[in-house]
């Protein structure tokens, strides 16, 4: 992992600032003598910057994402709690860390840390731009605000706008955060407690009733109590508090409700269609908590954007598990996209001569 330590002033989307900022990243392969091969990977909410862990049946050799053939860029998101700053980081101020009083921070702010990151690499465009679910939402402002950047977008099982639906599910977190007395005392472990209900009820948005029928089914017919389903959401639940805390998974959550690419642009419509990247929407047909309609709705405004729905039982869950269904429309959208710029290029040299 590396780490680029920003000593200036940081401005945030509610006009706060941040004295300085730490942004930690993993890149893989090498950027080549154009700096045209540039795959830039925005994570999920509780994820990290190494991609070739969480996402490695995309990233890696000989893999979709090839780390012989790309330069692949991956930075921990702000107020997360892998090497960004972030809750747990020491306020200059005050020389503690800012666990509650860390501001509060939007989408915008994540994207405008990594273009910190990506001058710091010196890339002037980016071929590729991906994330799924709080990564789309990153990749989609990302080439809102900065459209000469990105020629290439990426979208899986995100939206435009956070729902009133998934902000209720957030809030529901927040409040199991918030029934933990020890996250109010303002200490590395506070609300872990809370964390760990909170883990367990995203995890029915993240899947949904088919999955947990298939996977937490129990064949004993003779149980009363200790069923598979409970102990995969305590087990869950225990999982992510060992790698995670309460007041970061606080702070990106209001970050996500937060989440609008219509906010001081007009409207939803209108900024998406500000979008100039060749732009690949894909979807789960079973996923209740980005749900399709918010993939059609981008599709439908964002300019010449093409739209692929995948059949899964994983729900949301399934942008991490249905990788070799995402890699073969990925393949086929870069290379519908060689063709129209062969076509683009034949245009050109007819209207030429």
């Amino acid at each position: 992992m590396n780490n680029l330590e920003y000593k200036s002033e940081f401005q945030l989307e509610n006009g706060e600032f941040l004295s300085e900022i730490n942004i930690a990243y993993h890149t893989y392969g090498q950027l080549d003598t154009k700096k045209s091969n540039v795959i830039w990977i925005c994570h999920a909410f509780t994820a990290n910057s190494d991609a070739l862990d969480w996402w490695n049946g995309l990233v890696g050799e000989d893999k979709l994402f090839d780390t012989t053939k790309y330069f692949i860029v991956c930075a921990n998101i702000l107020g997360s709690c892998y090497g960004t700053t972030g809750p747990l980081t020491v306020n200059q101020n005050t020389g503690k860390p800012f666990y509650r009083t860390f501001p509060q921070i939007t989408t915008r702010d994540m994207v405008n840390a990594h273009e910190i990151l990506r001058k710091h690499l010196k890339i002037d465009k980016i071929h590729t731009v991906i994330g799924g679910s709080v990564g789309g939402h990153q990749s989609i402002e990302w080439a809102i605000m900065y459209p000469k950047v990105i020629e290439n977008l990426i979208l899986i099982a995100t939206n435009a706008r956070f729902s009133p639906w998934g902000i209720a599910i957030s809030e529901s977190q927040r409040l199991a955060i918030e029934a933990d007395a020890t996250f109010f005392e303002d200490r590395p472990d506070g609300g872990q407690k809370g964390l760990k209900a909170a883990r367990s009820i995203a995890l029915l948005s993240y899947r949904n009733s088919e999955a947990y029928n298939f996977t937490q089914k129990d064949e004993e017919n003779d149980k009363i109590d200790g069923f598979r389903a409970n102990t995969y959401q305590q087990y869950q639940g225990e999982k992510l508090v060992k790698r995670f805390n309460a007041y970061s998974y606080y702070v990106i959550s209001k970050a996500l409700d937060s989440h609008n690419v219509g906010r001081n642009r007009g409207s939803a419509e209108q900024a998406l269609q500000q979008i100039k990247a060749r732009t690949l929407i894909i979807g789960i047909d079973s996923d209740i908590l980005f749900l399709p309609e918010e993939q059609h709705f981008m599709h439908k405004y964002i300019p010449k954007s093409k739209l692929e729905m995948i059949s899964s039982k994983f729900g949301h869950d399934g942008f991490l598990i249905e990788y070799e269904k995402i890699q073969k429309i990925i393949l086929n959208f870069y290379q519908s996209e060689q063709k129209n710029a062969l076509i683009d290029k034949k245009i050109q040299y007819s209207v030429a001569i």
